[in-house]
C-alpha cells in the first residue's frame, strides 16, 4: 500500500462520501482548507498512483475514485476502518449486529456531541431474514443505553436503490456517517453509483 498523507486520506474519503459531487482542485482545496496548488498536487499524485480518474467538464478537470479497481476499493475500505477506529465506543456497542457481515453506519448528533444528542442514529444493512434478530438486539441495547436508538433497517437492494436515486436524506447520511462495520461491502455498493 502506498503511504498517504493525512490530506490525501481526507481527499479519498471526501471523493467516496460525496459521490454525487464533481470535485476539482479548487473545490477540494476549500473543503480541506489548503491552497489550490496543494490540492492540485494531491489530485495529480492520486491520479499518478491510479487511485482517481479525471475528466474534463467545461474548463474544469474533475476527479472521481477509481472504484472499479480492487486495490482502490481495498484502500478506501481500509481508510473507512481507520476512521471508525476513532469511534471505538460505538464499534463496541454495535459489534454484535456488525458481526454477521452487515453494514452498520452511525451518523447524526451522537458522533458529533453525544452529551447533547437526543438519540443514536444508525443504519443497519441486513438480509430480510435477519430482521427479527436485529430488532431483538436493538431492544436489548435500548434497555441499557441512556439514549434511544433510532435505527433505519435496509436491505442491500434498498440502500442501492436510494443511492442510485440520489435520495437527499441518504446523500446527507453517506456524507457524514461513520462506517462501523461492513466497509468492504459499503465501498462496493458506492462503486455501483460513483462514476462520471
Amino acid at each position: 500500500m502506498i503511504a498517504l498523507t493525512q490530506k490525501e486520506r481526507e481527499t479519498i474519503l471526501i471523493l467516496l462520501k460525496e459521490y454525487t459531487t464533481f470535485y476539482n482542485a479548487n473545490a477540494i482545496s476549500k473543503v480541506l482548507s489548503i491552497s489550490h496548488v496543494g490540492a492540485q498536487k494531491i489530485l495529480k499524485r492520486l491520479k499518478k498512483e491510479n487511485i482517481v480518474i479525471d475528466r474534463k467538464i467545461g474548463k474544469s478537470i474533475v476527479y472521481k475514485l477509481k472504484l472499479d479497481d480492487v486495490y482502490v476499493c481495498q484502500l478506501t475500505a481500509f481508510l473507512l476502518v481507520d476512521e471508525a477506529n476513532h469511534f471505538k465506543r460505538w464499534k463496541e456497542e454495535f459489534k454484535e449486529v456488525g458481526a454477521k457481515n452487515r453494514i452498520v453506519l452511525i451518523f447524526g448528533s451522537a458522533i458529533k456531541n453525544y452529551a447533547q444528542a437526543r438519540d443514536i442514529d444508525i443504519i443497519i444493512v441486513l438480509e430480510e431474514e435477519d430482521l427479527q434478530e436485529v430488532n431483538d438486539f436493538l431492544k436489548s441495547k435500548e434497555e441499557i443505553l441512556p439514549k434511544k436508538i433510532h435505527a433505519i433497517k435496509l436491505t442491500q437492494k434498498d440502500l442501492l436503490e436510494n443511492l442510485k436515486k440520489k435520495d437527499k436524506v441518504i446523500i446527507d447520511i453517506v456524507k457524514n456517517a461513520i462506517v462501523l462495520y461492513g466497509q468492504d461491502k459499503y465501498v462496493e455498493m458506492l462503486g455501483h453509483v460513483t462514476s462520471f
